[in-house]
């Protein structure tokens, strides 16, 4: 079983730099949507951050219920948050990888603060900005602020997969958020690509 996120990383680095981000994404496997980053500083001088935090993980172990709840106190905890997202278009003229770099630079263009430095989970890194930063593997399941930061990517996101279902119900998105359900799938083959799938993703044939 995942061990719960702490701030062992947080503490190592906020000896060095004050303002860390933790980023993490969700979407970036969807055939529909956006890709969407979330990004948050937690302050190294807030008393029982981390009881504060209780609950807060890896936003995939998380009831939407659950994450709801959590995602206004991750955001009242922190020094700033954001989200920002990247379109089915966007992923589609871009690609998935700099799409989301992309959405990670929104999210951080949405902050009050300017980092110090960036807590990203793997495969999120982000070369083309010159922010000392570390991308670690399962990194929403090790660091607080990513595991925040995954929370909160996710329930905008789902959020918006929600409002995306009244303008296209036929494609059930409120369900399955833009993932490759089966249900999904056979609704592609049914109706076709709608304007917020991603045209450019191999669909497994779902007969």
């Amino acid at each position: 079983m995942p061990s719960n996120p702490d701030l062992f990383h947080e503490k190592k680095l906020w000896q060095t730099y004050k303002y860390i981000a933790g980023l993490d994404e969700a979407g970036r496997g969807a055939l529909a949507g956006p890709v969407c980053v979330g990004a948050v500083i937690l302050p190294a001088d807030r008393p029982r951050l981390a009881s504060t935090l209780s609950g807060v993980r890896d936003s995939k172990q998380l009831t939407p219920a659950r994450r709801r709840e959590l995602a206004p106190r991750i955001q009242s905890a922190a020094h700033t948050w954001g989200v920002g997202f990247a379109s089915a278009a966007e992923i589609d003229e871009l690609g998935i990888v700099p799409a989301t770099r992309l959405a990670a630079s929104r999210a951080l263009e949405a902050f009050s603060i300017f980092p110090e430095f960036l807590l990203t989970d793997f495969r999120l890194e982000l070369p083309e900005l010159d922010i000392s930063q570390a991308a670690l593997v399962k990194g929403d399941q090790r660091s607080l602020s990513i595991a925040a930061a995954s929370i909160l990517a996710k329930t905008a996101r789902d959020e918006l997969m929600t409002e995306l279902d009244s303008q296209y119900p036929e494609y059930g998105f409120a369900k399955h958020k833009g993932y490759g359900t089966l249900f999904h799938r056979k609704a592609i083959s049914q109706f076709n690509f709608s304007p917020v799938h991603r045209k450019t993703f191999q669909i497994k044939d779902p007969a």
